[in-house]
């Protein structure tokens, strides 16, 4: 599938430009003429598949699952709750990828197999869900929840983008402030002796700081990108990223609390599955590479394996050491009583609200050490320039 971007004028004479879809340039000319456009100006996207160019934000896609939803609900037909859907995208790529989604049910392919073929632009979870609905024959409602999933998902990430705001004013704060004292005030006070050479030496490393930071600002702009790239370089190499990951779950004092959003998504993704019909096996292994740690989809392998050998869900999970004790109690309860799917929708509710909690929690324990840093950076300044400040004003006396 080739994607051509277009400029057009309609019969009314409106020009517009968007993206569409089509196996050949005849065949984009064709659907161009079906739709009543007349091209001015067209050309083939590098890409062969729109899904390379467009990828669906949590938003975006909790909106799509509750329109759905609700045109599902309401009687209308998948074919035309999909064209109606095409005209609500504000985005011309996103529409282009519905408009082809529309196109390719209408022809008489499913709906999970279409959004497969733009798998860049949907996530599996998504993909697997819809399968399961067309299964089921339960679309309408695997459509709401995947509203409900995405909308908490969404939620749960704008906590997290609210709550690191003051700290990331901090850092930019502090940055702000070091730069400014090293650059603009630390000369004047180096400028007050005599002899360098005299200067004690917490006043000399600051004057060496201050020195390379005006005379070679290039250096530090050099080892900040060659360690930013060097760190992305190394998450790419699968047993430095899964030290990291074990460090985020298991690290003092912020990993307990990471572990608690986890615990949120992870419960909620796995009742969404369970509930769906979709077997065990592959919801563990869904539900668990939906957290992107590595670390957790290593302990997850155990579990598929041992779940698959028969062993009970909460015994192979409680193995893990990944989560709490209650968490695991909750998953034994659901299995004895055959409700694991309900039991588990209430869990995940706790731990959302557990999870935001926890997000406060980390921001609060950033918030003091940023505050000491700072803390101690003009503690250390005031330390190095006093004894010229000292010095300067004994002179003045002395005069």
């Amino acid at each position: 599938m080739k994607s051509f971007s277009y400029v057009a004028q309609d019969a009314k004479g409106k020009q517009s430009k968007g993206i569409m879809n089509a196996e050949s340039e005849q065949e984009f000319l064709t659907k161009a003429k079906e739709r009543g456009l007349y091209i001015k100006d067209y050309k083939e996207s590098d890409s062969t598949n729109t899904k390379s160019i467009y990828k669906f934000k949590t938003k975006e896609l909790a909106f799509c699952c509750r329109q759905l939803s609700a045109m599902l609900s309401s009687g209308l037909t998948l074919v035309k709750s999909i064209d109606i859907l095409v005209k609500e995208q504000e985005d011309e790529k996103a529409r282009a990828i519905w408009q082809d989604i529309y196109e390719n049910v209408q022809k008489g392919e499913s709906f999970s197999s279409t959004l497969e073929m733009h798998s860049g632009s949907f996530p599996n979870f998504l993909i697997s869900m819809v399968n399961a609905g067309e299964s089921s024959g339960s679309l309408d409602v695997i459509m709401t929840r995947m509203s409900d999933h995405y909308a908490k998902e969404g939620k749960l990430k704008n906590t997290i983008k609210g709550a690191m705001i003051y700290p990331i004013i901090l850092a930019v704060l502090l940055v702000v402030v070091m730069m400014f004292l090293f650059i603009f005030i630390m000369p004047t006070f180096i400028a007050m002796y005599e002899d360098p050479s005299k200067m004690p030496a917490l006043t000399k490393i600051l004057a060496a700081i201050s020195d390379f930071l005006r005379k070679r600002w290039f250096l530090l702009i050099g080892i900040v990108a060659l360690l930013y790239f060097g760190f992305q370089y190394l998450m790419k190499v699968p047993s430095f990223r899964l030290k990291v990951d074990r460090l985020i779950c298991k690290g003092p004092g912020f990993g307990p609390l990471v572990t608690k959003i986890y615990t949120a998504r992870f419960a909620r993704t796995l009742s969404s599955l369970y509930s769906s019909g979709i077997p065990m096996v592959d919801c563990l292994e869904k539900a668990s590479s939906i957290l992107s740690n590595s670390y957790v989809d290593q302990k997850f392998e155990d579990v598929v394996d041992e779940v698959k050998q028969g062993e009970t869900l909460s015994a192979a999970i409680t193995r893990t050491e990944l989560f709490e004790p209650m968490f695991c109690s909750v998953i034994f309860v659901g299995e004895e009583s055959g409700a694991l799917d309900s039991i588990l929708e209430k869990t995940s509710d706790y731990y959302e609200e557990e999870s935001d909690s926890a997000v406060q929690r980390l921001v609060g324990m950033i918030e003091p050490l940023m505050l000491i840093l700072m803390g101690v950076v003009i503690g250390l300044f005031v330390g190095g320039v006093y004894p010229a400040l000292y010095g300067s004003m004994e002179s003045i006396e002395d005069e």
